[in-house]
């Protein structure tokens, strides 16, 4: 089967931009405390529930990676850009890091404990998203976590040709409202406990919306 046009876009930027992008993008601990406060709160989750490991999906060089696991997460990173893994495994040998698509994770069902998308689902196009949140709900075992966030606007399409560095890119990037990805998070079967909208931060004009969010336990499970 062919891959999906978006992926490969994204696949071929991200692989152009890695260096750049890694150079650029800060450490979780240099993000601003609610961004911080929504990482520990799912790693706490997490750790308590005791399901299983966490994948990191759109893991980029493994920066908040590496920070779950100094947190005590059991955490592994997925990306679709062999030469962001590459990065990562430089960066963070003592971590496993693999060449994949969230859409189509290589885990079987139930397997995991926590399913995290920080800031990487803005690349798949919105009628796409069922699709991906419902590989989420696949690979979670019940009672598993989910945390969602990204930048979210008014449904607009980006379509940048130079990003980090001014290097050639070729990937859209979507802000769907953030009404919208709690309903479809919601329709692929999670209960959404938690939802923070945060007002754009300086320097950008895009909100940023972060989801917890678990699949529900099965009758009778502790």
């Amino acid at each position: 089967m062919a891959e999906p046009s978006h992926l490969t876009a994204v696949r071929e930027s991200y692989d152009t931009v890695a260096a750049a992008y890694a150079e650029r993008v800060p450490d979780p601990t240099a993000l601003d405390p609610l961004s911080r406060a929504v990482l520990a709160a799912f790693a706490e989750l997490v750790r308590v529930g005791d399901r299983g490991p966490v994948a990191d999906l759109g893991c980029g060089p493994g920066k908040v990676t590496a920070h779950l696991a100094g947190l005590g997460v059991p955490v592994f990173g997925v990306d679709v850009s062999p030469r962001m893994i590459e990065l990562a495994r430089g960066a963070h040998p003592g971590l496993r890091f693999s060449v994949g698509s969230m859409a189509a994770l290589e885990v079987g069902d139930g397997s995991l404990g926590g399913v995290l998308a920080h800031y990487s689902t803005h690349h798949t196009p919105p009628e796409l998203l069922p699709e991906v949140f419902a590989e989420f709900h696949r690979v979670l075992a019940p009672g598993g976590q989910v945390l969602l966030v990204g930048h979210v606007g008014a449904g607009e399409r980006l379509r940048p040709t130079r990003a980090y560095g001014d290097r050639p890119v070729s990937y859209d990037s979507h802000r769907p409202p953030a009404d919208r990805l709690g309903e479809l998070l919601e329709r692929a079967g999670f209960v959404v406990g938690a939802r923070l909208l945060q007002e754009p931060p300086a320097g950008s004009t895009w909100r940023i919306a972060s989801f917890l969010a678990h699949r529900p336990a099965d009758v009778g499970a502790p």
